[in-house]
């Protein structure tokens, strides 16, 4: 699943262009990095952070 795929699948995003505009501000992180990429695959244990809460994709 996709980075942005994945925020609007928690309802962290309503649309894609949110997810897109989130991401790309810097508010995600992907195992502990900030993550820009919209696009970047998230594998089975991959911790997503936004907004001081992790989520583990799994």
């Amino acid at each position: 699943m996709k980075l942005d795929q994945f925020l609007k699948w928690k309802n962290l995003a309503s649309s894609g262009g949110e997810a897109k505009i989130l991401i790309k501000s810097g508010s995600v992180e992907v195992n502990g990095v900030i993550e820009t990429r919209r696009g970047r695959k998230l594998n089975k244990g991959d911790k997503v952070m936004f907004l001081k809460n992790e989520f583990i994709f799994e």
